[in-house]
């Protein structure tokens, strides 16, 4: 059985974390499944938008400690974290900020540790306002280490930030609300992600793929970013689904092309 799922349905991927009997929790099989499924959603531009989720109600208890440990991981482990560039456990996480469409991740039961840096690689979490949470790291005596650096960067106060890292406190997605890490609640995520993705999708891929970049230098390349906005306006501009989108606010039946930038 496959440790990732992909359903599709109407331009839209759902992407199930499928290790229910551990609740979801990240071995190396699925790290890589991460990653080659970020790779192949990259590459389908029938995707308009993806959901991220867990099998049986549980986004991800976090990394699986036992797989980790395991001695046959050891060595690649070590060789993750000492070789250039980004890391195995990076890459898990960061891909998926960085695909071309919207990323919501509808999250609740557990989302500790590994499944809080996935959950927070995502451009909107909505969770279930009884969901379990932490950064668990130093719990384990490790420090996170899948791009949570990045994906943390603007979302709450450093000081918070810290206190949460540090402590690895359990706290419930209401909380996590009101600090900026979780966007809406619901007691139906995967519901609410499905109509807040079916709204999305009735815009130009192409424009949603320019305001992703143009956001995501705001946050993390200032100095690119009024930059950005010209380079993609333009390109907007003589792009067919600029066109198709004005004829859309006035014909609301047409259809867009597949997104024509990568």
């Amino acid at each position: 059985m496959a440790d990732i799922q992909i359903e599709y349905q109407n331009g839209i991927a759902i992407v199930r974390l499928n290790r229910p009997d551990k609740r979801n929790a990240m071995s190396f099989s699925m790290l890589k499944d991460l990653v080659h499924s970020a790779e192949k959603l990259k590459n389908n531009r029938q995707v308009r938008a993806i959901i991220l989720t867990g099998e049986a109600h549980v986004f991800s208890a976090g990394i699986d400690l036992k797989d980790l440990n395991h001695p046959k991981h050891r060595l690649f482990a070590a060789w993750q974290l000492i070789k250039p560039g980004q890391s195995l456990f990076q890459k898990a996480c960061l891909m998926w900020q960085q695909l071309p469409v919207p990323v919501i991740a509808a999250v609740e039961g557990y989302c500790f540790g590994a499944g809080m840096q996935l959950a927070l690689a995502a451009d909107i979490r909505i969770a279930h306002p009884d969901t379990q949470m932490s950064i668990m790291e130093s719990r384990w005596g490790l420090v996170p280490d899948m791009g949570l650096s990045r994906s943390l960067a603007g979302l709450m106060p450093l000081d918070i930030a810290k206190e949460l890292t540090l402590s690895a406190r359990i706290f419930d997605a209401q909380y996590a609300k009101q600090i900026g890490l979780v966007t809406h609640l619901s007691d139906d995520p995967l519901r609410s992600a499905q109509q807040l993705a079916n709204e999305l999708i009735e815009r130009s891929p192409d424009a949603l793929y320019a305001a992703k970049q143009v956001l995501d230098a705001m946050q993390h390349q200032p100095y690119k970013a009024l930059r950005l906005e010209k380079i993609w306006q333009l390109k907007l501009l003589l792009g067919k689904n600029s066109r198709l989108a004005r004829q859309k606010d006035k014909q609301p039946q047409t259809e867009f092309l597949p997104r024509q930038y990568k």
